[in-house]
């Protein structure tokens, strides 16, 4: 479960660390106090995408980080696998850093991760469900999918996607072969030209290197002839007799002249010794120097020839590859490809078995999920039917409506919820009937029915009371302490009904100090949920009767 949440520096908050509890937390706070805020931070979290705008105005970074604990051995077993391996009885770390460019870092455990990762990782541990969800809900692309979740279909339908996958792909690759003949003869034309082409240009890298080197040998001949003479009579100095010595000389001079006195003068015997190394050194240098003078000779007619050759090569990686490794891989797969089409018979009849066998494996296993998809629809809609009675919709009926498309990806299967509200009436669409606290309750109904279906042990719920009051919100808020029993349950309300069922109540407060806008979290006692209670039951105007009306709510929500 979620331990505690520490951010600083996320839109108003400066700096605030909050310490959950088990069961049923609730956060309640004025409008823009900064609740959504912290769900937002706690997204960030669970690998959601951010932005620079999540950094407080003024600071270089914004952080965020929480600590799970009371990880179950499946868990560490799996984080174990991914890299991130935690001891039992250890808090599970995960923090992520948002710079002011929108840069943002991430660690699990004090180890590097990259986004997916941590999205992948928080997905094990925390499912949010706010606003957004219920709008997926009217969406009935989206309804099959709860089917496949609570009828724990995902194995069957990898294997189904799987076979469906080879069958399409096989059936591309039998429809490629079985072009007419007309395109098979220039497709295969082609191809002959373009190995024909490659080939007879016999490519390499090292000839197109050695050539390049060449060339630039050639172009720059007169200056690598001035520069090796200078540097020669540099070293053996100029052949008129009337000029300096070169270097040569004059370092062997200076040897043999220090040589002269050593015994004279202590030290210079170690200096005569040091000149006369370099001075051997420096001859063996200027030898070389003098044989690269010797040995440099070019044809001007040799220039033509690099020329013509490289251009070649040049054209022939324009066409097919921006270097000769990417030409020489073409010219590897137009093998191939003539290969196969010269013998398309063979693998024709190779692939028309293989995409039989295929698409009828596939319909096999499109079958058998239809039929588990039904089977599981028929006890979602039932289990969430009750659920919608307890939740104050006892005149609700929700349903389903099945029809079989053609086979693809999903199976051959098109489901859609559909509900009446009121006795009598036909089933229709969500989104023609359901009002925004009719969807909070449906969707708060489906997730209860899923909650046996995971091992998420942290479920968040941002603002799911929208639209409902009074009796249904007290429902909800038993609904949601009844879940909270066997899982951590956070919640996000307006509503005092659901906010007196709570095990925990933290209380989100905005201030103002120095042109600045600060949030802070308190976790309140009896005496501040009283007070908070009434708040939100009267508004400003807080008077000894919602007092009295938030403390009886309290007393008999067993708080």
């Amino acid at each position: 479960m979620l331990r505690e949440l520490y951010v600083e520096n996320v839109a108003v908050i400066e700096k605030t660390a909050i310490t959950f509890s088990k069961g049923f937390n609730v956060l309640t706070g004025e409008t823009g106090a900064g609740k959504s805020i912290l769900i937002h931070a706690l997204g960030a979290i669970l690998g959601e995408r951010t932005n620079r705008e999540m950094v407080r105005s003024g600071a270089h970074k914004a952080a965020v980080t929480a600590s799970f604990t009371d990880l179950s051995e499946g868990m560490r077993r799996w984080l174990q696998e991914l890299g991130y391996p935690q001891e039992e009885g250890e808090d599970l770390i995960i923090s992520r850093e948002i710079a002011a460019d929108g840069r943002s870092t991430c660690r699990i455990s004090g180890r590097p991760a990259n986004v997916s990762t941590l999205r992948e990782v928080g997905n094990q541990l925390i499912n949010i469900h706010g606003q957004h969800d219920n709008q997926a809900l009217l969406s009935p692309d989206t309804h099959i999918h709860f089917i496949d979740r609570y009828g724990e279909l995902e194995d069957l339908l990898s294997a189904y996607a799987r076979t469906y996958a080879n069958y399409t792909g096989t059936r591309a690759s039998l429809e490629a072969a079985t072009m007419d003949e007309s395109e098979k003869a220039r497709r295969m034309d082609m191809l002959t030209f373009q190995i024909e082409e490659i080939e007879n240009a016999q490519l390499s890298q090292e000839e197109e290197n050695e050539l390049v080197m060449e060339l630039g040998a050639i172009r720059n001949a007169t200056q690598i002839v001035e520069s090796l003479g200078a540097a020669h009579a540099a070293l053996y100095g100029d052949s008129d007799p009337m000029n300096q010595p070169g270097g040569v000389e004059l370092l062997g001079a200076a040897a043999d002249n220090l040589e002269e006195i050593q015994e004279y003068l202590e030290g210079l015997e170690d200096l005569a010794g040091r000149f006369r190394e370099i001075f051997y050194e420096a001859e063996e240098l200027a030898k070389e120097v003098s044989a690269q003078l010797a040995g440099f000779d070019f044809d001007p007619s040799r220039l033509d020839e690099i020329e013509d050759r490289l251009n070649e090569i040049y054209k022939l990686k324009r066409k097919y590859g921006v270097d000769i490794e990417e030409v020489l891989n073409f010219l590897e797969k137009a093998k191939e490809e003539l290969e196969a089409i010269e013998s398309g018979e063979e693998r024709m009849r190779r692939l028309e078995r293989e995409c039989e066998a295929y698409r009828a494996q596939a319909e096999e296993l499109a079958g058998q999920l239809s039929q588990a998809r039904l089977a599981a629809a028929d006890r979602f809609v039932r289990q969430v039917g009750d659920e919608l009675a307890f939740l104050d919709m006892p005149n609700v009926t929700m349903t389903y409506d099945h029809r079989q498309t053609e086979m693809h990806a999903g199976g051959i299967d098109n489901i859609q919820f559909l509900i009446s509200t009121n006795l009598g009436e036909e089933p229709k669409s969500l989104s023609r009937i359901a009002s925004g606290g009719e969807l909070s309750r449906i969707m708060l109904s489906i997730k209860n029915v899923l909650a046996d279906k995971d091992d998420i042990a942290t479920l968040i719920f941002d603002e799911v009371d929208t639209g409902v009051s009074g009796r249904a919100a007290q429902k909800i808020g038993q609904k949601l302490r009844e879940a909270s029993r066997g899982r951590q349950i956070i919640c996000v309300t307006h509503l005092a009904q659901i906010g007196a069922l709570a095990d925990t109540h933290m209380l989100i407060q905005k201030s103002a100090k120095n042109d600045k806008t600060y949030t802070h979290v308190e976790v309140l006692d009896r005496d501040g949920r009283r007070n908070e209670l009434a708040r939100i039951l009267g508004g400003e105007n807080v008077t000894p009767l919602t007092l009295e009306h938030a403390d009886e709510m309290l007393t008999l929500a067993g708080n």
